[in-house]
């Protein structure tokens, strides 16, 4: 699309050219940005050549570059990129499950970002889903130099909304080793079978047994269920049905979206407890 209202366009190759003037808008992938009108934007800054690795694994865990794309980072998940997941990194092989929970095209894949992604903040998006059961944590660039850290299913605040200030950039996401150790698994419906995905439920089972269950898609905003081991199916069923964010579009209605959620929710669960050999409890 032709944004009419841009009359400039320039690259980011420091953190002081992030400084943006009136009328500036961060880019990256711009997939979302070049997609409609954007009458309040006459300018874009361009941050694809900071400079920053895609990928990075410390002792801390996963460092995800804001600019790196969504095709990339399923390559990563994949072994196809010089920096390796380690041994025992389960959590990288349900990369690829949350890309596609995500309607893309090949061109929307191999360009949209993993920030871009998760700054959008819709609510059917597909890395905040996967991040939000990771314990994913935003690395936020403040315009006084500093930087500030958030978890995304924090960050995450409504549909299209977020806690991202005016002059703040997103730097990276930071998943602990802990949580890529873990097991995972995710589940999504949508109402086509080419569709959006109107629900997501997306959960991991950690090495010292507890587990974690994230929902998403069919809510406003992320919400993120945290247990001391494996959860009974009936206080699961009851927590994932307890956010009142649950909402109504065309891609379903929200009492749909609250019963769908329980059901995948369960599905999770029994993903969960057959990767250890526990049982869930009815």
């Amino acid at each position: 699309m032709d944004i009419t209202s841009v009359t400039s366009y320039r690259f980011a190759s420091t953190r002081d050219d992030l400084a943006l003037g009136p009328g500036e808008k961060i880019l990256a992938g711009g997939t979302w940005l070049m997609s409609e009108p954007q009458p309040d934007v006459t300018g874009f800054v361009d941050i694809t050549r900071m400079g920053w690795p895609e990928i990075e694994i410390t002792d801390a865990g996963l460092r995800i570059a804001a600019t790196c794309t969504i095709a990339r980072f399923v390559a990563w998940s994949r072994g196809e990129l010089d920096t390796p997941a380690p041994d025992g990194w389960h959590a990288a092989g349900a990369i690829p499950d949350a890309a596609h929970a995500l309607l893309m095209s090949f061109k929307v894949w191999n360009t949209a970002t993993v920030g871009g992604n998760v700054c959008q903040s819709f609510t059917a998006a597909a890395m905040v889903s996967l991040l939000a059961a990771l314990d994913g944590e935003a690395v936020i660039w403040t315009p006084d130099g500093d930087e500030r850290r958030q978890p995304v299913a924090e960050f995450i605040t409504g549909q299209a909304k977020n806690t991202l200030q005016p002059g703040e950039v997103l730097r990276a996401l930071d998943v602990p080793a802990a949580a890529m150790r873990a097991r995972v698994s995710l589940h999504k419906m949508a109402l086509a079978e080419l569709g959006r995905s109107g629900i997501v439920v997306s959960g991991r089972r950690d090495e010292d047994g507890s587990t974690v269950i994230a929902v998403t898609a069919s809510t406003l905003a992320p919400h993120v269920f945290r247990y001391s081991g494996v959860p009974e199916a009936e206080q699961l069923r009851t927590d994932v049905m307890s956010p009142t964010d649950f909402f109504t579009d065309a891609l379903g209605e929200a009492d749909w979206r609250r019963a769908v959620t329980a059901v995948l929710a369960e599905r999770v669960l029994a993903d969960l407890a057959e990767a250890d050999g526990s049982e869930v409890t009815a």
